[in-house]
């Protein structure tokens, strides 16, 4: 489990860590800031693209090879980032890398589930889910000291570095999981029709679409506040927050799934109002991020272990749907939030956090039959 944690946060690492060094590396590459940002865009476009025909044509492949293979991905694109000095190159070996971190998140759910009893696969979720909320609060800040530090290709060394020590940890110490046989393997079409699972991903666009249109945009939100020269402290205690929401989560997913998803979604919708209401003040502003954050550091395990149990031997193909569905929510929070921005100003952020919160409250709470069922998962 503690593998599956380090490869997912070793995708995240890769994804956000130029956000950090965009002067550093956009001075190296010869273009301007704005074009080293398509740097994180091409990697989150990969994931997109790949997730899930990649996912839907291996899962006849054993698993740890095609888990090896996928980190061996980022092993390869991202000392290609390190030793190139052409822009293109750099953009194409991000959309390879962002393919692979496509590939690993379509894959760890699925083969984390595999590997544990039925009655502790939402903990091992949890378990699993631990390195997101750590990479994104630690990824920005972190590839800019390493940058300080070495350069901006060191960075990309370590993340090597790290993907190799992570290739010898999986091959030796993880278990082999056989794929599916050709039989079990259902249609994509039909796995997307299954009872639960669109209401499952309908939440997961809404939720996620709503966590990045305040989160992309934080510093200018903080702004407001008063809080804008604090943006790493503000992002730490997020991070610390949504580690608390993992450990909840953890421990009583696997016997209160419904009950968490729509007391997650009823948090965060009142986290909004708070981060609404006090925008002017930085007390209630850093109340309101502490609930933002526990809400949010358990979605990711509700949501992937309702549409698993949804989805049931379909599973690894419905993680896949739900990482590009994720990966479309991050996408659409920068440009929802970038016109809010240019519109409205950052004090309108949390009222529409707000209203997108209740709409996926809704949705939960009419998929009780399917998706989000109530009682113990066993």
């Amino acid at each position: 489990m503690l593998a599956f944690t380090t490869a997912g946060l070793l995708a995240i690492m890769t994804e956000t860590m130029p956000a950090g060094l965009l002067p550093e590396i956009g001075q190296g590459l010869g273009v301007s800031e704005g074009l080293t940002g398509q740097l994180v865009t091409l990697y989150a476009m990969g994931s997109v693209l790949a997730a899930i025909p990649v996912i839907a044509a291996t899962r006849g492949v054993r698993r740890r090879p095609l888990l090896l293979a996928a980190v061996g991905g980022l092993f390869v694109f991202n000392t290609v980032t390190a030793l190139s000095g052409s822009y293109a190159v750099t953009l194409a070996a991000r959309f390879i890398a962002g393919m692979a971190a496509g590939v690993i998140w379509g894959l760890l759910a699925g083969y984390a589930r595999r590997l544990v009893a039925p009655h502790l696969q939402g903990r091992a979720m949890a378990v699993v889910g631990v390195g997101q909320p750590i990479a994104l609060t630690l990824g920005v800040p972190l590839g800019a000291w390493l940058g300080s530090v070495f350069d901006w290709r060191g960075a990309f060394w370590v993340m090597s570095a790290l993907a190799l020590v992570l290739l010898v940890w999986v091959r030796t110490l993880v278990p082999d999981h056989p794929g599916q046989s050709a039989g079990e393997r259902r249609p994509l079409r039909e796995i997307f029709l299954l009872p639960g699972v669109r209401p499952v991903l309908s939440v997961v666009f809404l939720w996620m679409l709503a966590h990045n249109i305040l989160y992309t945009y934080i510093a200018p939100y903080l702004d407001e506040s008063g809080l804008g020269g604090s943006v790493g402290i503000v992002l730490l205690v997020f991070g610390a927050s949504a580690i608390v929401g993992i450990w909840g989560v953890g421990v009583l997913v696997d016997h209160r799934l419904r009950a968490l998803t729509l007391v997650g979604l009823a948090v965060f919708a009142a986290a909004s109002l708070v981060l609404g209401i006090g925008v002017q003040h930085p007390v209630p502003v850093l109340v309101g991020v502490v609930a933002w954050g526990v809400s949010f550091g358990g979605a990711p395990t509700l949501l992937q272990t309702s549409i698993a149990d949804a989805a049931g031997d379909g599973a690894d193909v419905a993680q896949s749907m739900l990482v590009t569905v994720f990966n479309l929510a991050i996408a659409g929070g920068g440009v929802c939030g970038g016109l809010l921005l240019e519109s409205t100003g950052p004090t309108s952020f949390p009222w529409v956090l707000c209203v997108l919160a209740l709409l996926a409250l809704a949705v939960a709470w009419t998929a009780r039959s399917h998706g989000f069922r109530p009682g113990g998962r066993v």
